[in-house]
């Protein structure tokens, strides 16, 4: 896949991230709105649109500078696409703006290790739920796992990109938040994998 179709099928994927996260924001029971963001993974692993968290741990599998510079571009295009439809969804619906300037404001409370800490976490269960989905083509891994990492309280960047955007807080503050989120879904999602593969038999 060429560069510049990873950026637009990564603004793709940051705008269905930002679909979920406008539900999970709109719905009285986080339970029920947790369980509903995970139409934006179900729909991004369908259409095999570019998701970064969905892609960075097979990284771990096999090492090509040719992914590394796709993965830099499709982080991009999620955050193009999770920005813009978090400006949008908040223009619409001023009561999304109000609900993701809560949520932002208690995700600043981090300092930036426990970010990393909550990326890492919300990473290794993306991992899980990417590659149960390709190995079975069964979205079960991704309606368990999305409502784990959101009920858990794990960070996931591009869903952060939008909750941000939306709440219209994009500052220092955001930008120090995000880049630790990023290293931390980047580090679980790897870590996993890699482990992952040390522990299965080699294939003869």
């Amino acid at each position: 896949m060429s560069l510049l179709k990873v950026f637009i099928s990564g603004i793709c994927s940051g705008a269905l991230v930002g679909i979920g996260g406008a539900v999970y924001l709109s719905c009285d029971n986080k339970y029920v709105g947790a369980v509903l963001f995970s139409v934006a993974l179900i729909s991004i692993c369908y259409l095999g649109t570019y998701l970064f968290t969905g892609k960075i741990g097979f990284l771990a599998e096999k090492f090509e500078l040719k992914t590394l510079a796709q993965l830099g571009v499709g982080l991009v295009g999620n955050f193009v696409g999770a920005t813009l439809f978090g400006l949008l969804a908040a223009y619409a619906k001023p009561q999304i703006r109000d609900a993701a300037i809560t949520s932002c404001q208690s995700k600043l409370e981090n300092d930036f290790l426990s970010a990393v800490c909550l990326g890492a976490m919300c990473g290794i269960l993306m991992y899980v739920a990417v590659k149960v989905f390709k190995e079975f083509k069964n979205p079960i891994g991704v309606i368990f796992c999305i409502p784990v990492f959101i009920l858990s309280g794990y960070e996931h960047s591009i869903a952060d990109m939008f909750y941000f955007s939306a709440a219209h807080m994009i500052n220092f503050d955001y930008l120090s938040f995000i880049a630790a989120v990023v290293i931390g879904n980047a580090i679980g999602a790897m870590a996993i994998a890699y482990l992952i593969r040390c522990s299965l038999p080699k294939k003869s």
